[in-house]
């Protein structure tokens, strides 16, 4: 009888310790896999956007300081460099610029152009990078979206400036009849220089048919771009003319080639069409890439003021 009871007693400990044992390995903690390449981030977004107005240091790099978007597909490297054409040229990639490879956190760009750069990769987020040229210690910051969830509208209404200077002519094809008659309806052509005039404007009263190579501009001003209070959507132009006072125009993208201005004052709805399409870097017939006239314009930090009605009473 004793036997049995000490047999049944080594049988319950055992169990017991088996039990205890069991429940030991279930809770110990899970080890994560190993990470992702560099290679396999770049290529894990189809889009990654340059938010230029965040980008820290005193040096540069030309192709990020040119691009709205760059993409790393399989050693090549794509950029689109103008607003215009954005989401088609390409396939939305945009053109290519370029080779690159990765060695452990550096992406080694090899641009047509600009020439070699390393490139050391920081992820600061499932989507988001920076890129440090550490040989000046300048950073770019990036953020990854697909094709299919890249919003346009925001990127076309953030850099309307680059939009409005990437032509060399906005022709006048629309007066609505309604609205009061005003001085702005004599006004035909549009030009916003860029470059070292990123704030100034041309305009010509020359007949609407014109040649863009004709045009004889006879007034220049100073123009300025607000944001909207609560709408990234929305902006609002201002044209400093002096006889019309700074006059102020509500600012809309039909598409990548056509504006609409409208004049609140007088109730008067103007569309504008681009015309001498200024691409920035694309490639020639027989695949080497051509640098066009102001090839050599690059994205600045903008910070818009906030538009306020009362300051255009009058």
């Amino acid at each position: 009888m004793k036997t049995l009871k000490l047999l049944l007693t080594i049988t319950l400990v055992s169990s017991i310790m088996s039990s205890c044992y069991t429940e030991v390995i279930v809770e110990d903690p899970i080890i994560d896999p190993p990470g992702i390449t560099l290679n396999q981030l770049l290529n894990s977004y189809e889009l990654w956007y340059v938010n230029i107005n965040e980008t820290t240091g005193n040096g540069e790099v030309p192709f990020l300081q040119r691009a709205f978007t760059v993409s790393f597909i399989n050693g090549t490297l794509y950029a689109n460099n103008n607003i215009s054409g954005i989401g088609t040229n390409g396939n939305g990639y945009g053109i290519d610029v370029g080779i690159y490879g990765t060695d452990f956190d550096f992406v080694e760009i090899d641009h047509d152009i600009d020439g070699f750069y390393p490139l050391r990769v920081d992820q600061l987020s499932v989507n988001r990078i920076r890129m440090v040229d550490t040989a000046t210690n300048t950073s770019y910051y990036l953020t990854g979206y697909q094709r299919s969830n890249f919003d346009y509208d925001f990127v076309f209404y953030d850099n309307i400036h680059y939009l409005l200077q990437e032509f060399t002519a906005w022709k006048k094809t629309f007066t609505s009849q309604t609205g009061m008659l005003n001085a702005f309806d004599d006004e035909n052509f549009l030009t916003f220089l860029s470059g070292g005039n990123d704030d100034t404007f041309l305009s010509s009263t020359d007949n609407v048919d014109t040649p863009i190579a004709d045009i004889i501009y006879d007034y220049e001003g100073i123009y300025t771009v607000y944001d909207v209070a609560g709408d990234p959507y929305s902006k609002v132009l201002t044209l400093d003319y002096d006889y019309l006072d700074n006059e102020y125009f509500e600012l809309n993208v039909i598409d990548d080639g056509n504006i609409e201005l409208f004049h609140p004052d007088s109730g008067t709805t103007y569309e504008f069409q681009g015309r001498g399409y200024i691409q920035f870097l694309r490639p020639s017939a027989d695949g080497s890439t051509t640098q066009l006239k102001q090839t050599d314009k690059k994205r600045k930090k903008i910070i818009n003021k906030k538009f306020n009605k009362d300051d255009f009473k009058k």
